[in-house]
């Protein structure tokens, strides 16, 4: 299955479920990166808009690019409401948007699906002189007992698993290969999240990995799912420690 099919039947969980992003890294982006009212952000990969819409008020227009079509249809209707965002059917290598026309690119849970030289090059491509691209994750904290075992439950019955968020820790080679002279400003922010059984399997069933209704494995993964969370909830809350990490930098001319 490609990349851009993985989310297909995701969307709604997605958009449901996936954390946001803490005050203090949309206020990091506006008063240490510089995104304001007459910047042009692209957001690549913005799926249902999550990122997007956190960008909108601190933005002047935000062009939304996303491959998957039910991805974005979810996108499209969460944000129909700011007239400052744009959703476009396009990929990181090949965004359709016009030459040097962009300040800032954002790129949320997204970069570990991209090919990484043919999207430096569509990115240099975009951006103008100077222009800057924003990399972030949210990640769980990998040493707590809680997302062990998690983590152990979808080793077992996830085929596709690589580690949360596409495996995001093990991305900081690439990261640094793809910014000029390996030069970027790492950030990481506080994001635990407070969940309910059905925030906690929705947000689970949300992952890419994550098997499908007619998967063999899905009662499994979501009875295991299940049994962690009452393992580990307090009046029917579970505490998942969660961080936000950025990478900010330019990329050669």
């Amino acid at each position: 299955m490609k990349s851009t099919e993985k989310f297909t039947c995701k969307a709604d969980n997605y958009r449901k479920y996936r954390p946001s992003y803490p005050d203090e890294f949309i206020e990091y982006l506006q008063s240490n990166v510089g995104l304001s009212k007459s910047s042009v952000v692209a957001d690549i990969g913005a799926g249902t808009g999550i990122l997007t819409r956190l960008i909108s008020p601190i933005s002047g227009r935000v062009l939304a690019v996303e491959p998957n079509e039910s991805m974005r249809d979810a996108g499209i209707k969460y944000c129909e409401d700011l007239a400052n965002v744009s959703y476009f059917d396009g990929c990181a290598e090949n965004t359709g948007l016009n030459d040097q026309s962009l300040d800032f690119i954002t790129v949320a849970q997204a970069f570990h699906w991209f090919d990484k030289e043919r999207t430096k090059i569509e990115f240099r491509r975009v951006l103008k002189p100077e222009g800057k691209v924003v990399l972030v994750w949210n990640s769980r904290v990998p040493d707590n007992e809680m997302v062990i075992e998690n983590d152990n439950i979808c080793r077992r019955l996830c085929k596709d698993f690589t580690g949360f968020s596409g495996g995001s820790g093990s991305e900081e080679e690439s990261i640094s290969s793809f910014f000029s002279n390996g030069r970027f400003e790492r950030r990481e922010f506080s994001n635990d999240r407070i969940l309910s059984l059905e925030e906690f399997i929705g947000g689970s069933l949300s992952a890419s990995y994550s098997p499908n209704l007619n998967d063999p494995n899905y009662d499994d993964f979501v009875e295991s799912l299940k049994m962690l969370f009452f393992k580990y909830n307090v009046d029917g809350k579970l505490v998942l420690p969660n961080i936000t990490q950025s990478y900010t930098g330019i990329i050669d001319p």
